[in-house]
């Protein structure tokens, strides 16, 4: 078998069937995407695009954007994709950083990320959310039949950032084999079919929508319902037409908001949830509701895909299940690395084809975050109970994970500290009933200033992507420190654990 991504997806591929349909649009089949994916893979080598060479994706949601990541799977070159809420000021560090050849914006983003390219060296195309721009314009007269590059499994096929507690984003490199290795274990482990409809309302800019949904509805030769963001009536009016949901736990939350019954879902036979932690309420809430026992996983954008709850079997709520075949997931003493028995709780270590490949030119940390022997520590606590499911109780950093998305406070404290009147602050993620976690900066102020919480979140608009900017700000006199100085962000996490509950 070719270890090539996309010659796998080519030979799933069931031709003339439908692959992505857009409600109340068009019908794209498998030939069609398949073809088109050429012409883009022809456009980008003509503009001197070569294996190996990163392109970055800023746009939003369409087909063609899905197909353009085909596209650069054919010629090689490694994808890049950026969420669509980051700022040029962003955007500045993540093109310097990976010093991609090519970067595709949307159109009314040509000239502002135009200056920032080429101060790197990186040439500008568009494509617009209705599939139109220069880079399909430059596709529209090229050849069909594009001779794919030759890709061994170790070869990048994608960057992802990813964040961290200390300093700016790392570059996860993920291989050929990485990907294919995990979809194809998803798709038989989830039992995906040609026959399968997916609802994919995740965004594709992130592992759980462009790895997991995507490339395991193409290793399937299955279809997909292609919605630009998620909308809860929308969902559930698709459901008798769709066999599967893929969501992160804020999904699960507005459904159980919306008209959800069991006649919705009769047609239904899977609900996946991830890149969040699934409160134990909504997965009860949702099998009272519906009959459906929402299946669980566990990934990171590292590894991705780990652990998940089984087809068949028990799906367990605060769990997110047993690991994947092939996947090799442990637990050990973060103190010593001795590895612990069941049901001790320490730091979560995984090994298996599914582990990235490193951290984009940073030799030092890719060596730190490894064991002498091969596995990846994930910097999430955890444990393994008697009957092998793994349950995440915790994180060893303070990553802040809200609406499925990575923060890191010290990136939101170095944007607030800037501003005039602050003294210090401390950003923390607290229970936030839809979103997992709220982002929520504790700050102290200088003294005689009148700043308040509007004037903090006026001032983070343009610097900040939206999913990062905290949803309050509160003013203390101080921060707690233990004997050595250190913010006790455990403290402030249990002062302010309600602050979001539901009254």
């Amino acid at each position: 078998m070719s270890n090539h991504l996309f010659d796998a997806i080519r030979a799933a591929a069931p031709g003339n069937a439908p692959f992505i349909r857009i409600n109340g649009g068009r019908i794209w089949t498998y030939d069609e995407a398949l073809d088109l994916s050429g012409r883009i893979a022809s456009a980008i080598d003509a503009l001197g695009i070569r294996p190996g060479d990163r392109v970055a994706v800023q746009v939003e949601k369409s087909a063609q954007a899905l197909i353009l990541y085909l596209a650069c799977l054919r010629c090689g070159a490694v994808y890049l994709p950026l969420n669509t809420a980051y700022t040029l000021a962003e955007l500045d560090y993540f093109i310097g950083d990976a010093e991609p050849r090519l970067v595709v914006v949307s159109p009314a983003q040509r000239e502002a990320v135009a200056t920032i390219a080429k101060a790197h060296g990186a040439i500008v195309e568009t494509l617009d959310a209705d599939g139109t721009g220069s880079l399909l314009d430059l596709a529209r007269d090229e050849p069909l039949d594009f001779v794919d590059a030759s890709c061994s499994a170790d070869d990048l096929a994608a960057i992802l950032y990813t964040s961290g507690t200390t300093g700016r984003s790392k570059g996860a490199m993920l291989t050929h084999g990485n990907l294919l290795s995990n979809a194809t274990t998803l798709r038989d482990c989830w039992r995906v079919t040609s026959g399968d409809r997916l609802i994919h309302a995740l965004p594709i800019f992130h592992t759980h929508g462009l790895f997991v949904a995507t490339n395991v509805t193409l290793l399937a030769g299955a279809s997909m319902f292609l919605l630009s963001k998620f909308d809860a009536d929308e969902v559930v009016a698709l459901m008798p037409q769709a066999t599967m949901l893929m969501g992160v736990p804020t999904f699960y939350v507005r459904l159980l908001q919306s008209r959800l019954d069991r006649q919705a879902v009769a047609n239904m036979r899977l609900f996946v949830s991830g890149s969040a932690p699934l409160l134990a309420e909504t997965h009860v809430e949702f099998e009272k509701r519906t009959g459906h026992a929402i299946l669980e996983r566990y990934g990171m954008t590292e590894t991705n895909m780990n652990t998940s709850n089984p087809y068949d079997g028990a799906r367990i709520a605060g769990t997110v299940g047993l690991p994947l075949p092939g996947v090799t997931v442990r637990v050990t003493d973060p103190a010593t690395g001795a590895v612990l028995p069941p049901d001790e709780t320490g730091m979560i270590e995984i090994k298996g084809p599914n582990v990235f490949k490193g951290y984009w030119r940073m030799p030092e940390k890719t060596a730190a975050e490894f064991t002498s022997d091969g596995f990846f520590i994930s910097g999430d606590l955890g444990k393994i109970d008697t009957d092998g499911y793994v349950h995440i109780v915790g994180r060893s950093k303070d990553l802040v994970i809200s609406g499925g998305y990575n923060i890191y406070p010290k990136e939101v404290e170095g944007e607030i500290d800037q501003l005039d009147g602050v003294a210090e602050s401390a950003v923390i993620g607290v229970p936030h009933p839809d979103f997992g976690e709220g982002v929520t900066a504790i700050v102290v102020r200088k003294p005689n200033t009148a700043l308040d919480e509007g004037a903090i979140l006026h001032a983070l608009h343009d610097r900040l992507a939206r999913y990062k900017q905290p949803k309050r700000i509160i003013f203390a006199e101080d921060l707690p420190r233990n004997a050595m100085g250190k913010v006790q962000k455990n403290v402030l996490r249990q002062k302010y654990a309600d602050l979001y509950a539901k009254t």
